[in-house]
């Protein structure tokens, strides 16, 4: 029926009427998203890479794509976007669509980006929504033998011996290596110079060449120089031993709780559908319990990281408020 007001006609239903449609207007979204996850993906994937081709991020990635083309049934790709310490490549992906179609792989470095720099055009927590975690992997501390240290306690020794005269190198300002390196001198209560180089390779050939003392480099990468003896390990930075390294401790056998793993995983979007994210999290999760993909993972040094998306989400959580100490502690600025 219909009531006659003195300014408007106003239209009323009975009440079980407006409730059955109420119902069904609040459905409406919820079977769109649920077709919406049901079709996905619809067109090929891209998974956004913020360094270049044949890196440490890059190929575990390339291998994951690989395992969800699939189990998709669409093509997944891997898209090399280097630059700003892979600020490009994950602005790219918070102003994409939220329909899975474009995904992030996120790293430590994504972390420690949310204070290295002051201005960003995203705020990654709040913008990134967390998928999956792939893999982690230690890095491993390492010392020119000339260095007369075999252990973690030696080596704070004599650093407090000799303050300022250790020279710690790096892969660049708020890399990795870098914020390993301050984050071990913030919890051992020592003074090392920082030495900042343009990549991992550099740095550690100026290592075994003896041009600097320290480093704390990839464990995949240093393995045949530790081999050789040209330089010398003396802990890995996960808080338990690497399988590659099965007999070298660990730091936090030595600075409790100490943890400075490298490690990487998938983003998408904010607001892409929940039963997107779940779908992807559920075939990355299968993936990393194959006995192939496991196999490989060994090879580069590093062990599977599953869990559900939250699980993904407060360790992003945990890395950015920790490495935001760090990178106030130690003053660091990106270049």
């Amino acid at each position: 029926m219909v009531r006659r007001g003195s300014a408007e006609n106003v239209v009323t239903f009975p009440r079980r009427q407006f409730l059955r449609l109420v119902a069904s207007a609040a459905s409406l979204p919820v079977a769109a998203r649920t077709t919406a996850a049901q079709n996905y993906p619809t067109r090929p994937v891209r998974i956004f890479v913020g360094t270049p081709a044949g890196g440490a991020t890059d190929i575990p990635t390339r291998l994951m794509s690989q395992w969800l083309s699939e189990r998709l049934g669409q093509s997944v790709l891997v898209e090399n976007r280097p630059g700003a310490s892979t600020n490009i490549a994950t602005e790219a992906v918070v102003r994409s669509a939220p329909d899975g179609h474009m995904l992030l792989a996120v790293t430590v470095a994504n972390t420690v980006n949310a204070t290295l720099y002051e201005k960003l055009g995203f705020n990654f927590i709040r913008d990134i929504a967390p998928v999956a975690g792939i893999l982690t992997t230690p890095s491993v501390m390492l010392v020119h033998p000339a260095i007369p240290a075999n252990s973690v306690p030696a080596f704070i020794a004599y650093a407090k011996a000799n303050p300022g005269r250790i020279n710690m190198a790096s892969a660049g300002n708020g890399t990795t290596p870098h914020v390993a390196g301050e984050l071990f001198k913030m919890r051992a209560g020592i003074n090392m110079v920082h030495v900042p180089y343009r990549g991992g390779a550099a740095a550690l050939t100026d290592l075994v060449a003896g041009q600097v003392h320290v480093y704390f480099g990839a464990t995949s990468g240093s393995i045949e120089y530790i081999k050789a003896g040209t330089v010398r390990a003396l802990a890995v930075t996960s808080a338990t031993r690497s399988e590659l390294l099965p007999d070298i401790p660990t730091v936090g056998d030595f600075l409790p709780n100490f943890e400075a793993t490298v490690w990487l995983g998938i983003g998408a979007a904010k607001n892409t559908p929940a039963e997107i994210v779940n779908r992807l999290n559920r075939e990355i999760n299968t993936g990393l319990a194959d006995p192939r993909v496991k196999a490989r993972f060994v090879e580069l040094g590093a062990a599977a990281l599953a869990g559900s998306p939250s699980d993904f989400g407060k360790l992003i959580a945990d890395e950015t408020a920790k490495w935001a100490r760090v990178v106030r502690f130690a003053g660091i600025k990106a270049d």
